[in-house]
C-alpha cells in the first residue's frame, strides 16, 4: 500500500501547469445481472463462464411443456374462431348484428389468449439484451426458480467496450469540461493510452471530495485500477 501511495505521490508531482491529476477504475460500459421473470426447473443450459454471446441469443431455458401445449390450445381455438366469423361474414345480411359481434368477440379473445400464451413462453427462455461476455454463471440443469424471488443465473458484461471513472479533486470543477483529453496507464501495463471525457457526474463524493467523470476504453479488464492527467485546452499537443 505504501508503494503506491509513493507511486501517486510521485505521478502527482511531475504534473505541469495546466494537467489535472486523476485516478480511475474500469468498469464495462454496459452490465447487466439476468434472471428469468417465471417459475420453473432450468431444462437447458447453452452458454457458460467467459462465452461470447449476441443480443437475443438464447442462454437458457425452464421446463414449459405445459406452457406449450397451452399455446397449441390457443392457437386452434384461434383457427376455429376464425373459420366461424368468415362463415358469419359471408352471410351477414341475413345474419342478426348480436350474432355478428358474438363471433367478432371470440375471435378477439382467442388472439388475445395466444398472445397471452406466447408471453408466458417466452418468459421461460432467458435472452441477452446485448452483445456481451459472460462474467458469472449461477445455474445449473434441475435448479429451480421463482419469480417472487428472482435470482441472477447470469452476469453479463459488455465484450469490449469500457468506460474509466475518473475521479479527479474538486477544485477544479469549473475547469474540466467534456471533450478534454485524458492520458494514462492501466495498474501493471506502462503504455501509454489516451481517450476523451465523455460526461461529467453532477456532484462530488461526499466523502472523497472529489468530482467524476468518464473516459470511453476498450479492451480492458474490467476492475483495474490506473492513473493519469487531464490535459487542459492550453497543453492538448
Amino acid at each position: 500500500m505504501n508503494k503506491i501511495l509513493l507511486s501517486l505521490a510521485l505521478f502527482a508531482a511531475t504534473l505541469q501547469a495546466g494537467e489535472v491529476y486523476a485516478t480511475f477504475t474500469v468498469q464495462a460500459k454496459q452490465s447487466a445481472n439476468l434472471s428469468f421473470s417465471a417459475n420453473g426447473v432450468v431444462n437447458h443450459v447453452y452458454v457458460d463462464t467467459g462465452d461470447t454471446v449476441h443480443k437475443g441469443q438464447t442462454l437458457a431455458t425452464l421446463r414449459s411443456e405445459d406452457i406449450q401445449a397451452a399455446l397449441q390450445i390457443a392457437r386452434v381455438g384461434l383457427t376455429y374462431a376464425q373459420k366461424d366469423y368468415d362463415r358469419m361474414q359471408s352471410v351477414r345480411d341475413v345474419t342478426d348484428q348480436a350474432k355478428l359481434d358474438g363471433v367478432q368477440f371470440r375471435v378477439e379473445n382467442a388472439k388475445a389468449q395466444l398472445a397471452y400464451k406466447q408471453a408466458l413462453l417466452d418468459k421461460t427462455i432467458l435472452k441477452a439484451p446485448f452483445d456481451g461476455t459472460i462474467v458469472a454463471r449461477n445455474l445449473e440443469i434441475g435448479d429451480t426458480f421463482t419469480a417472487i424471488r428472482p435470482v441472477a443465473v447470469y452476469r453479463l458484461q459488455s465484450a469490449h467496450a469500457r468506460k474509466l471513472i475518473l475521479s479527479f479533486d474538486q477544485k477544479y470543477w469549473k475547469v474540466v469540461q467534456p471533450g478534454e483529453t485524458f492520458t494514462y496507464t492501466v495498474d501493471g501495463d506502462p503504455t501509454p493510452r489516451k481517450g476523451l471525457i465523455t460526461k461529467l457526474y453532477p456532484t462530488a463524493n461526499l466523502q472523497s471530495r472529489k468530482m467524476q467523470a468518464e473516459v470511453a476504453a476498450e479492451d480492458i479488464p474490467s476492475g483495474l485500477f490506473g492513473e493519469g492527467k487531464i490535459l487542459l485546452p492550453d497543453t492538448h499537443e
